[in-house]
């Protein structure tokens, strides 16, 4: 149970200044309400209700129960008439009625109006040209926390004046009358562009607030000419940025986290005519069985106070288990970004030199890199390529499976991925920029006969590639994709670069290859059609 609060408690602001904390959001509190606590004072809060507990290091350890993930059958668009011609309908943007949207906003104030609320006031982009105010209402202090440290936290002074442009309802302790709501269950993930408005409710996964946003954001950039990513992004001495696509397992946040190159974001970025900047001020990595000394920023920012832990086991004492998967693989750790070494406090960067697409190409067929033409780079990333493997997620069998996801990031773009990849295509032509793609999956087989791209190796490719290493390589071009393979790369066997020669039996190497490269094909149908697209129609052949 948790503990009820009342007006006397900790920073709880007057009847008086309750309204004005709650201004455009609609609704009207009955209980106390906690606007803007710092991390202190809402680990303190979250551990008087019962939501968490601490860690042997201070990080507070909470568990979202039957979500461990995002819910994405049941995230909805409300269709309205200024965007109903411009929104992607999708599986994961279902169309919502005004009319249900209308019922559920009711339901949701309502039932907020009688709970003790922590409200914060946070931003979304790092360039102040591009970013969005947010205001989050929500009835847990661990939720407030990693809000503050997923977004960007303003300062003192712009809160006294602040306007929210986007307004978050979330009630992950309600859950809903399907029947009576008109949804598939008693969860909704609801937003309303016209409205600038998005209900969360019935989850208590923290990604679905950090995504709702994300996608908010990939719906505003485009008519503004700037492309919005669902990457990671580092930076180096001459302010030269490098780009890290990759859908969750591929290491977008673990090859990003450099010493020699600060860290922009782990996460969601954008990309204009001034260079990079990121959407948020903390990162979301995934920790189950992180490794202390393969991956040591993130481990050490994982094992502070301030930390919001996801689902990750304790032992006695408040001591974690970092490789118990009982509650999901999909542990996380929600840190501010100034926990990592060298992080770039601004959250912008200049224009970049390097474009990198990650895979976990478990058929064992990709090679560790190659460089992309400006064709073959805009393919890949309308396909957004990796694959899942049996024991990261329930349901899978032995075999792996292909898994396309365009943009890596299809789930939160409520825009015809056409749109983005125009967008890639313009920044690309602009710009000196090598793309490559990096397969940090299987070698020399598939899953269960092959083995993993070690971290060291793949580390020496980027090494490679970041420092121009690999601008003048001799390459050499594979049958089935068309991709251009380096004949060397310092540090890595060269019999591991071409996937053809890694694998002992070849003819069943080609054998899989072509089942992969058939696999690209049918899928690239989905994107292709588009007419403005259609030069890719041969694109996986370069």
């Amino acid at each position: 149970m948790q503990e009820q609060l009342t007006s006397g408690d900790l920073e709880c602001v007057s009847d008086q200044k309750r309204a004005g904390v709650l201004s455009q959001t609609g609704v009207t509190p009955r209980a106390a309400v906690y606007p803007n606590l710092a991390a202190p004072e809402l680990v303190t809060l979250a551990l008087r209700r019962h939501e968490g507990t601490l860690s042997e290091n201070g990080a507070l350890v909470v568990h979202t129960g039957v979500h461990t993930g995002r819910s994405a059958k049941d995230k909805f668009v409300v269709d309205e008439p200024q965007v109903r011609d411009q929104v992607w309908w999708t599986a994961t943007n279902q169309k919502m009625a005004p009319e249900n949207f209308r019922r559920l906003k009711d339901t949701v104030t309502g039932y907020l109006a009688g709970q003790p609320l922590f409200t914060q006031d946070l931003y979304a982009g790092a360039d102040a040209g591009h970013r969005i105010k947010i205001r989050l209402v929500t009835t847990n202090a661990w939720h407030a926390l990693f809000a503050r440290n997923i977004f960007i936290r303003p300062a003192a002074e712009d809160l006294e004046s602040f306007t929210p442009d986007y307004v978050i309802l979330h009630a992950p302790d309600l859950e809903l009358d399907p029947e009576e709501l008109s949804l598939r269950s008693v969860t909704a993930v609801a937003l309303s562009f016209e409205q600038k408005l998005i209900i969360i409710a019935g989850t208590q996964y923290g990604g679905e607030i950090k995504k709702s946003i994300f996608t908010v954001m990939n719906w505003l950039l485009p008519v503004k000419g700037v492309l919005p990513m669902h990457c990671s992004a580092n930076i180096d001495k001459d302010n030269k940025s490098a780009f890290f696509f990759g859908l969750s397992g591929t290491g977008k946040t673990t090859l990003s986290s450099d010493r020699n190159r600060p860290l922009i974001g782990d996460d969601e970025h954008g990309w204009s005519d001034e260079g990079v900047f990121n959407f948020e001020g903390g990162c979301y990595a995934k920790v189950i069985r992180l490794n202390k000394e393969a991956e040591p920023d993130i481990w050490n920012a994982s094992h502070q106070f301030g930390v919001v832990l996801e689902n990750v086991v304790t032992r006695p004492g408040g001591k974690l288990d970092l490789d118990d998967a009982s509650l999901t693989e999909n542990t996380r750790a929600c840190y501010p970004a100034d926990f990592i070494p060298g992080a770039v406090k601004s959250g912008v960067g200049g224009q970049p030199d390097n474009v990198l697409m990650l895979t976990a190409d478990a058929f064992g067929v990709l090679p560790p890199v190659a460089k992309l033409t400006p064709e073959q780079a805009m393919y890949h990333f309308l396909s957004g390529y990796t694959a899942r493997i049996a024991g990261t997620e329930k349901g899978l069998g032995n075999e792996p499976q292909a898994t396309f996801s365009a943009c890596f990031g299809a789930p939160f773009l409520p825009r015809p991925p056409a749109v983005y990849g125009e967008l890639l295509r313009s920044r690309l032509s602009k710009g000196n920029v090598s793309c490559w793609l990096v397969n940090t999956g299987w070698v020399g087989g598939a899953y269960g006969e092959g083995k993993r791209m070690s971290l060291a190796h793949t580390r020496a490719i980027l090494s490679a590639v970041l420092s121009g290493e690999l601008d003048s390589a001799e390459f050499e071009r594979e049958e089935f994709f068309g991709l251009y393979i380096p004949k060397e790369v310092k540090g890595v066997p060269a019999n591991l670069l071409n996937p053809s020669h890694a694998w002992p039996d070849q003819a069943a190497y080609a054998v899989q290859a072509k089942k992969l490269a058939e696999l690209f094909v049918s899928n690239s149908g989905s994107f292709i059609e588009n007419g403005s697209l259609a030069f890719l129609r041969d694109g996986i052949k370069g």
